[in-house]
């Protein structure tokens, strides 16, 4: 009987994190590379043309001074135009936490590791929304 060896395949080297904001849900994964983002395949442009978008979701890159240290892989869904860019943001913060413990404390107090719980409230039966009441007629 041969011995057989086993061939270790090398695991890609990345570190994760997830963002949730309103209903949108962004699942982030940052590798060391030339600093080129993609979002559910495409291009980071190509999603989100504008610029308020980009700023938005770079923020942790930014504060943290990595923006052309790390490729990353984005998989975004729900929510909207607002929404899925702080999502983004939370996501990388996490990353970035889980890459270097010690940005902790500066993502921290930006703000950027924490939950922002609002959500829309689900519309009630009799209700036109949430709350509001149909208008009440007299005659």
């Amino acid at each position: 009987m041969t011995d057989k060896k086993k061939k270790k395949k090398k695991k890609a080297e990345y570190w994760p994190g997830t963002g949730r904001r309103k209903r949108a849900i962004a699942r982030v994964r940052i590798s060391e590379g030339s600093g080129q983002i993609s979002v559910n395949g495409k291009d980071f442009e190509e999603i989100f043309p504008s610029s308020f978008a980009k700023k938005i979701a770079t923020l942790p890159l930014n504060l943290t001074g990595k923006i052309k240290d790390f490729d990353i892989s984005i998989i975004c869904s729900g929510g909207g135009k607002k929404a899925q860019p702080e999502a983004i943001k939370m996501g990388l913060a996490r990353a970035l936490v889980k890459f270097d413990p010690t940005l902790r404390i500066t993502l921290r107090k930006a703000g950027y590791l924490t939950r922002d719980s609002r959500e829309k409230e689900r519309k009630k039966p009799g209700l036109k929304r949430a709350r509001r009441a149909p208008q009440w007629q007299k005659r």
